[in-house]
């Protein structure tokens, strides 16, 4: 059997946090605040989430999830440890 290795890719990414939500709904094109509050949804605990337009459908990205930006334009929820485990941070300048 053939192996294969993935291609090297810069892509965007953020960290779904209260604290960038702004950034957040700018970057993805959803959401937004009224009234200082995130129109995204609170599950147990007070963990904030957000429903995220994919290629594949809305699928919801949970607190600490990045959200990605593929090489298409698409996104992307991803979780907080397989993020870190495939990605490392880069320069600018790539």
């Amino acid at each position: 059997m053939k192996k294969y290795r993935k291609k090297r890719v810069v892509i965007e990414a953020l960290q779904l946090k209260w604290e960038n939500w702004e950034d957040m709904c700018s970057f993805v094109g959803v959401g937004e605040l009224v009234n200082n509050k995130p129109q995204g949804k609170m599950l147990k605990g007070n963990k904030l989430s957000m429903d995220i337009p994919t290629i594949e459908g809305v699928m919801t990205a949970h607190e600490g999830d990045y959200i990605i930006c593929g090489t298409k334009g698409e996104f992307y929820p991803c979780r907080e440890d397989i993020f870190k485990e495939i990605y490392d941070e880069v320069d600018d300048e790539l």
